[in-house]
């Protein structure tokens, strides 16, 4: 596979990014990995580089999105974060990522049996990491079905909680982010919201829920 030129990177739509990052997903969760020189592209992208997407995950050591996506040197911008929250630093990465570096879309990526949201869900303080996990508690309010046990004990209430984070996540950079709701509203990105499965290496993406344009 080559590497992405802006040539073919300006002719994607943001869905199409998408589409491209959904069907990569598919050839590393069926062992079908693209065929790439990786030296190669060292030295192509060596002068520059021209990701089409930006994708948020956590630090998960099984959630690397050049891996799970199948894409090569180049090909993607990677922000990862315990929890895969979002910060004043990690927007003014996606802004750089889309406004000057010209991805056309910005992938939030939670994951399951994450053990930042475990550690939400149980009020885990310490060190630093308490401020992280803070920033997931919203996530945890949004989630009202559970009436009994709301710890990590409770597998589908620490999967929907996920779930939730990733969605707030979204609300958050479009309502953080002028520049980027810009851009949405111009249809210049999408932004999606997906969750990977630890146990098949597929992606979910919430293919209802992308926000593009008027859509």
């Amino acid at each position: 596979m080559r590497t992405l030129t802006r040539e073919v990177r300006d002719s994607l739509t943001p869905h199409q990014v998408i589409d491209v990052l959904r069907k990569g997903n598919e050839r590393f969760v069926n062992n079908l990995k693209a065929n790439r020189n990786l030296l190669q592209q060292v030295n192509e992208t060596s002068e520059g580089q021209h990701p089409m997407a930006i994708v948020l995950s956590c630090i998960d050591s099984r959630t690397s999105s050049e891996l799970v996506f199948d894409q090569g040197l180049g090909d993607i911008f990677s922000v990862r974060i315990a929890g895969n929250v979002l910060n004043e630093d990690i927007l003014g990465s996606m802004e750089f990522a889309c406004k000057v570096a010209g991805a056309k879309a910005i992938v939030v990526l939670g994951h399951s049996r994450c053990g930042a949201v475990k550690g939400a869900c149980d009020g885990v303080r310490l060190g630093n990491l308490s401020t992280l996990l803070q920033k997931i508690e919203g996530a945890i309010a949004l989630e009202t079905e559970t009436i009994g046990d709301r710890s990590s004990r409770n597998e589908e209430f620490v999967e929907r909680v996920a779930e939730l984070n990733v969605m707030l996540v979204k609300s958050q950079i479009m309502q953080r982010s002028p520049l980027l709701s810009q851009m949405v509203r111009d249809s210049e990105i999408a932004i999606v919201g997906g969750m990977y499965d630890v146990e098949s290496g597929a992606v979910d993406f919430y293919d209802a829920r992308i926000l593009i344009g008027a859509s």
